[in-house]
């Protein structure tokens, strides 16, 4: 049990480290997602950007204030952490409790806001045709392994044979992939709600906690 001054110092000190190298790998995944185009959306780089920020700022402000001990900085440090654990811990349960309904419609709303370059590189991802449906006319070419070797060209608009197309409509890929994205970010959240209101327990008790190298009478 981990009650005595240094030990729960060493713990904090642990964690807001953690801490410090998630907030790097968060900002060094936007900077790699950018630079490589992975990412074209600038609102996602900038939403991961801030949250990798906002967290290494947490974390050094955790770590003035385990290392000077000081009951300020200790307690607007406990504040923060326990908020974000209220809103991750929300979060992280709304995303475990997306309904296989509501991952198909937020699929379709995907594929409709999303442009004939966008639906291609997703058909040639998954291996798949349309949305619902491999005939729908507002689709487009989809990709050639669709097609029966004897038939090339048979998923082309205004072909004969259409309705032979190998490959099942996207809804189903879309769907499995929204849901484990939905399930592993539920899941990780979980878990990093937790060692944030680990956090807050150690910060509670390490700001009640006395020095023993300091003045008795001296309790900041």
């Amino acid at each position: 049990m981990c009650s005595g001054f240094k030990c729960t110092k060493t713990s904090l000190v642990v964690l807001n480290i953690i801490y410090i190298v998630v907030s790097f790998i968060l900002i060094g995944v936007a900077a790699y997602g950018k630079a490589s185009s992975l990412v074209t959306s600038l609102p996602v780089i900038g939403g991961i950007t801030a949250c990798g920020i906002f967290l290494l700022l947490t974390a050094i402000l955790g770590l003035v204030g385990t290392f000077k001990h000081h009951q300020v900085l200790l307690f607007f440090y406990m504040v923060i952490l326990f908020l974000l654990f209220i809103i991750q811990f929300s979060i992280a349960c709304a995303c475990l409790a997306f309904s296989e309904e509501q991952q198909n419609e937020l699929a379709e709303i995907g594929w409709n806001q999303s442009d004939n370059g966008t639906r291609h590189d997703v058909q040639e991802l998954f291996g798949c045709c349309g949305f619902s449906n491999v005939t729908e006319p507002d689709r487009p070419s989809c990709p050639q392994k669709c097609c029966p070797d004897d038939k090339q060209g048979c998923c082309e608009s205004g072909s004969l044979w259409l309705s032979e197309c190998r490959c099942s409509p996207c809804h189903v890929a879309l769907s499995e992939v929204i849901g484990s994205a939905f399930r592993a970010s539920g899941g990780l959240g979980l878990f990093f709600s937790f060692t944030e209101f680990i956090g807050v327990w150690l910060t509670v008790r390490f700001r009640n906690q006395k020095d023993p190298r300091a003045n008795p009478s001296n309790f900041l």
